[in-house]
């Protein structure tokens, strides 16, 4: 799989953070990996590590974004634009193997994918206060 590819990977199984408990997410993981049939072996491994590594770092990702935001708190943003700035705002502080224009354009590229039309802008708009 390509890095793009992967990263939207992670960003699915993200999303499911938001509508399951903590406890079911496991679960959740299983049947993700059920489900997504192209991730297997070491691809199956990275967007499993990674997807934990980000959920470890949600509550201090949540207060960045809250903090750079303004009118806005991540309990207002739809949950697809949060899921793809979590994923973003991780990779900017805290993959090293990620350079922040390629966090930030990644990011815009999966707004336009599985967003609606304002969520490009409004994803650029607020990674840009982090670069």
């Amino acid at each position: 799989m390509s890095r793009r590819e992967l990263r939207e990977q992670i960003f699915k199984l993200l999303f499911r953070v938001e509508f399951n408990s903590p406890e079911d997410m496991s679960e959740q993981e299983t049947l993700f990996f059920e489900d997504e049939d192209a991730a297997e072996g070491k691809d199956a491994a990275y967007i499993s590590d990674k997807y934990h590594k980000i959920r470890q770092k949600l509550p201090e990702i949540d207060r960045q974004l809250n903090e750079k935001t303004e009118g806005w708190n991540t309990d207002r943003m739809s949950k697809v634009d949060l899921t793809i700035l979590r994923l973003a705002v991780y990779e900017i502080h805290y993959d090293d193997s990620v350079p922040t224009g390629v966090a930030i354009n990644e990011a815009v590229e999966i707004a336009k994918k599985f967003g609606q039309d304002a969520s490009p802008g409004f994803v650029n708009g607020i990674l840009a206060k982090f670069a």
